[in-house]
């Protein structure tokens, strides 16, 4: 018998870019947002349920849009995102309006997860290679303090309308060693990198590997997370406002305090995601496309997958 596994799906800055949930634009024949097909491609993986993290207010539509049509292939859990899940002792300042980041919104979700897990934005296409590798990787690897990361090709993660934030990976024996968190942007036949910490500007090969934010993860790591908060809200002095706790800041510092070992786990998978109005056109002919080959059905939730 397989070991159960979970897809947490970060959901709950879903919709911001484009002004709210209900007008996320669907990408597949039937109104399947990118979401959809993670799901899918997961549950193709031997993936036994999904929790979404997401917005109380959002909870509603939600479930009628995605929740509702999924539930019937795979279990689902919905873990809400608050401003205010703290540590006790810690409050928040006035004036705070969002969320603390992606490493408090794996948090939330604690309760629902007791076994190896995937983590994923919402809001991005990774391929179903992708599910797979990380699936194999995470039923092999018994110890309860390695992880690991799905990293992608560089030429695989960009958009021809723009910059995008990519981490770049640097890694030694095949491990996490830094994350460096970059806007990449492709100018020509040159791939420049700008570290987002104001460092010079440096080219990228087209085969070097970046962070989608996709990591396999064990119950191990909330503990550290918990930690790791507490240390962030008590070091956060300045930028109380609009800071976040952040989760490839949480497992760089974890891997830098040798409190866990990353493995990267490399794709040839594309990625796509709307990160500008105008990708939506190249996500929609590659998903049909995809159709076309047989790799999904035309009607996503037809049947049993």
């Amino acid at each position: 018998m397989k070991q159960d596994l979970t897809l947490l799906i970060m959901a709950a800055g879903m919709g911001s870019r484009f002004g709210g949930l209900k007008q996320i634009e669907p990408v597949g024949p039937y109104g399947e947002f990118l979401i959809d097909y993670s799901i899918y491609d997961a549950i193709c993986a031997g993936f036994t349920k999904v929790v979404f993290v997401i917005k109380k207010e959002n909870e509603v539509v939600f479930r009628e849009t995605i929740g509702n049509r999924v539930e019937k292939h795979i279990k689902v859990e919905y873990a809400f995102q608050d401003i205010q899940d703290i540590p006790f002792g810690y409050s928040v300042l006035e004036g705070r309006e969002k969320p603390w980041g992606t490493a408090q919104a794996v948090l939330c979700a604690k309760e629902f997860i007791h076994e190896p897990f995937v983590i994923i934005n919402a809001d991005d296409f990774y391929g179903r290679e992708s599910y797979a590798i990380a699936a194999h990787f995470l039923r092999q690897n018994t110890d309860s303090s390695t992880y690991c990361m799905v990293g992608y090709k560089v030429q695989n993660t960009l958009s021809d309308y723009g910059s995008v934030k990519r981490a770049i990976i640097q890694q030694r024996n095949g491990e996490l060693v830094d994350l460096v968190e970059c806007n990449i942007k492709k100018n020509r036949d040159v791939i420049m990198a700008s570290p987002l910490n104001g460092d010079a500007s440096f080219p990228v090969q087209l085969d070097s590997l970046v962070s989608m934010n996709m990591f396999g993860l064990k119950p191990s790591v909330f503990s550290y997370l918990e930690k790791g908060f507490s240390c962030f809200l008590s070091e956060d002095k300045n930028q109380t406002l609009t800071s976040e706790y952040l989760i490839p800041d949480a497992l760089n510092e974890a891997v830098s305090s040798k409190q866990a070992v990353i493995k990267i786990l490399s794709t040839d998978s594309t990625w796509y995601g709307v990160t500008y109005k105008e990708d939506k056109k190249e996500v929609v002919e590659n998903i049909d496309k995809m159709i076309k080959e047989g790799i999904y059905l035309e009607y996503l939730w037809r049947k049993e997958t």
